[in-house]
């Protein structure tokens, strides 16, 4: 793992903000051999969710041992019961014929909830030609009318749908300075303790505090935004006092909340998995 901090500098690049690289070499998970035994194990223990990671790392496999594995991972993650939930956290990944795969393959159907970060937003809409595809960066906070549009175009071209075969019915987004939780109506509830508690994980995790320390976190989000930039937007300003922001979209519902950062943070690695994994935990699905 190498970390750098806010203004480190390495050669002739300055950190804009901290960041980190962290290299692997982890040939089992790299080629997800464990997925069946896993499947095969959930009678044994009777889970009442499966989470499930990992995909990114079959970027270091051959094109054709992807593709294969890919397949097998399909038809396994199909013999999970489907009365247990099932969430995806997705990674940051390069290839974006092997992200359109994932997509398109299958993968997206068969899972309930997907969580990610706004460079695994924008890299997914990218490699399936969304909305906003042309767009080749964030310029600073991600703006909230383009993820928004971005997370409606997944759950109404990928999502459960009267005219469509799949399971995925919740997203929870998460970028540093806001966190954003879209399910389709009537399949989740309690999204407002849901998407509060992943952005409470967020400061907590990230300053190593078992509380929020007011004196270690700011406030990064935008007081004022629109909710699209395609559509006709609602502009929504941020009350203090009711920081869970709801807005409704031909069948989804979005729950907003900004994020206390941590001025200094000290574990950031995993601290995706630890904001979906608390979202979830509070999260309360619908039996269908």
């Amino acid at each position: 793992l190498l970390c750098f901090t806010l203004g480190e500098e390495w050669g002739q690049v300055r950190a804009p903000n901290a960041n980190r690289f962290i290299f692997s070499h982890d040939l089992s998970n790299g080629a997800l051999n464990m997925l069946e035994v896993f499947v095969s194990s959930l009678d044994e223990f009777q889970p009442d969710l499966v989470v499930l990671s990992g995909l990114h790392m079959m970027e270091g496999q051959s094109k054709e041992m992807r593709q294969r594995r890919l397949m097998e991972a399909v038809a396994s993650i199909s013999d999970i019961p489907t009365d247990i939930p099932i969430h995806l956290e997705l990674a940051s990944m390069t290839d974006q014929d092997f992200m359109s795969n994932i997509i398109h393959q299958q993968v997206f159907p068969l899972v309930n909830s997907i969580g990610l970060n706004e460079q695994e937003l924008l890299f997914l809409t990218q490699s399936a030609s969304g909305p906003h595809a042309s767009l080749t960066s964030w310029s600073g906070v991600p703006d909230v009318g383009l993820v928004s549009d971005i997370l409606f175009w997944i759950l109404k071209e990928h999502g459960r749908r009267a005219e469509q075969a799949s399971d995925l019915t919740r997203i929870h987004f998460h970028t540093l300075a806001y966190h954003i939780l879209v399910t389709v109506d009537g399949y989740w509830g309690n999204q407002v303790a849901a998407v509060a508690a992943g952005a409470r994980a967020a400061g907590t995790q990230a300053c190593a505090t078992e509380t929020i320390d007011t004196s270690k976190v700011f406030l990064k989000a935008p007081l004022e935004f629109v909710t699209s930039q395609i559509e006709a937007p609602s502009i929504i300003s941020l009350n203090p006092d009711e920081p869970v922001v709801r807005w409704h979209r031909e069948g989804i519902s979005f729950h907003f909340t900004p994020v206390l950062v941590c001025k200094d943070p000290v574990r950031t690695v995993g601290l995706g998995d630890a904001i979906s994994a608390e979202g979830l935990l509070y999260s309360e699905a619908y039996p269908q």
